[in-house]
């Protein structure tokens, strides 16, 4: 087999798939599957389809044109606002796009028209995360670019031919780590409400957030009028993505990053000399413990990120990395580690992330 690898286990995001849909659907709601952190693997996007995933989304059209190449059939969604640069790709290859900024609607509607299509639309709100959105028409900041213009995109969007606004959608903990409450999603359907009376129909799409939103869903407490949520980790990884806490009926093991042992070795816990800055700008602080034994593998910060690898062997301990190797303290292993062993981690999401985007890391499904 090769090495470092990441063995992905499709049965399991299938289970996964299974066991989100069944608790998202029992509260009115569907499941749109993300799959950008796999790179669009299409063996991972059949496994959420085959769990009664309605959709797919991908923030990029080039993951999206992977899966249309594969052959995977299922309507797909651009989760970020089109680049001016890319529209007439985003209106052949995505049936739907999430937009968050009014200068993408006229090119994104012609490009439609030319592609003899209706590209239908999301506007996004931001409710406080500070990423991409629309400020809510009651906030104070006017006059500010890009400010309070969320009903100037709906006056814009409904007028052109091409286009058909279908929703609003909003991100939370992704970059502020604003953390989804109900009253949050209570001020979306709000939203929502408005915008059609705007529109002068209701809309079909209100979209709830991400895996972060699985919390309220899991207790209950996601407010009646969310229609969807978009979620990659729930599935991937069987997580909600604010505590990291298990999904009920989800496994956390469909993941796997495997990496060759190349050295083993006892040594110091602590560097031994004068010490300043490591290769990516840190300072690193070491705890004394004496004589360790630890084990090198072949692999590093350019495949995965170390501190989101959990091992699988008992007794070891990930100490560190640098770009290519990765350091793991194995002084109680059970069994023993040797030069040439191969070792076993749970990943978290950014670890998978890391791995499927290297190209030194192979995908292999099982």
């Amino acid at each position: 087999m090769p090495n470092p690898r990441l063995e992905i286990d499709t049965r399991l995001i299938e289970q996964n798939a299974r066991a989100v849909v069944r608790l998202c659907s029992g509260q009115g709601i569907s499941v749109m599957g993300v799959t950008k952190g796999t790179l669009a693997e299409p063996e991972v996007a059949r496994a959420m389809l085959r769990g009664g995933v309605k959709r797919l989304g991908d923030s990029r059209l080039d993951n999206i044109d992977r899966l249309r190449s594969a052959g995977v059939a299922s309507s797909m969604t651009l989760l970020r606002s089109p680049m001016l640069s890319e529209v007439a790709r985003a209106a052949r290859l995505a049936d739907r796009s999430l937009v968050s900024d009014t200068d993408v609607l006229r090119p994104l509607a012609q490009a439609a028209r030319e592609a003899g299509r209706t590209h239908e639309i999301v506007l996004m709100v931001d409710l406080g995360d500070l990423r991409e959105g629309f400020w809510p028409r009651h906030e104070p900041w006017t006059g500010l670019r890009g400010g309070n213009s969320l009903d100037e995109a709906l006056e814009i969007a409904s007028g052109l031919e091409g286009l058909r606004v279908v929703g609003v959608g909003t991100n939370l903990a992704c970059f502020g780590g604003v953390i989804p409450t109900p009253e949050k999603m209570v001020e979306l359907v709000a939203i929502a409400d408005r915008a059609g009376d705007v529109l002068g129909r209701p809309l079909d799409v209100v979209s709830g957030g991400n895996s972060a939103s699985m919390g309220m869903l899991i207790e209950g407490r996601m407010p009646r009028g969310i229609t969807e949520v978009r979620l990659g980790e729930a599935l991937l990884l069987g997580t909600e993505a604010v505590d990291k806490k298990p999904v009920p009926g989800c496994s956390q093991r469909a993941f796997t990053f495997v990496a060759e042992v190349i050295e083993v070795r006892d040594k110091p816990s602590r560097p031994v000399g004068a010490t300043g800055i490591d290769a990516f700008g840190t300072v690193p602080a070491f705890e004394d413990k004496g004589i360790r034994t630890r084990a090198i593998c072949a692999a590093g910060r350019q495949d995965i990120d170390h501190w989101d690898l959990r091992p699988r062997a008992t007794g070891v301990q990930v100490v560190g990395a640098s770009s290519d190797h990765l350091v793991c303290d194995v002084t109680g292993a059970s069994p023993r580690i040797a030069v040439g062993d191969e070792m076993g981690f749970d990943v978290g999401y950014s670890c998978m992330l890391r791995a499927c985007t290297s190209p030194f890391v192979a995908k292999v499904t099982v």
